[in-house]
């Protein structure tokens, strides 16, 4: 059974960062991750992902520029850097995986979540 655990996030004021990291585990050898965003009332979007190997990786526009995602060491780990956090950045984060070797950015592609965990930014 594949899990996948999440760690960071909380409360900070606009303009300060914030990191998020997750681990996969399970009986397969490679994820290809990413991160998505469900804020109140609104559908899960996309934040950002990694290829399987971490070579290729891609943001959400909205995040450009504060946003990093990178492995986080080991192979099956992933962390997201926000900076300039802004108060729309306000959601549940989740992280998300898949056995494909790309990037994807849909929800529907993912097969395995994580439980989310809170971003909350202060104006």
């Amino acid at each position: 059974q594949v899990q996948l655990v999440e760690s960071g996030g909380g409360l900070v004021q606009a303009g300060g960062s914030l990191r998020l990291s997750c681990t996969a585990s399970g009986p397969f050898s490679s994820y290809a991750m990413g991160w998505f965003r469900q804020a109140p009332g609104k559908e899960r979007e996309f934040v950002a992902a990694r290829s399987w190997n971490a070579d290729d990786t891609r943001l959400a526009d909205s995040v450009k520029g504060r946003f990093t995602i990178a492995r986080d060491g080991a192979r099956n780990t992933m962390s997201l850097r926000m900076d300039s956090l802004k108060p729309e950045d306000t959601a549940v984060y989740f992280c998300a995986a898949h056995l494909r070797a790309i990037v994807l950015t849909t929800p529907d592609d993912y097969r395995f979540w994580g439980q989310g965990t809170q971003v909350t930014v202060s104006s």
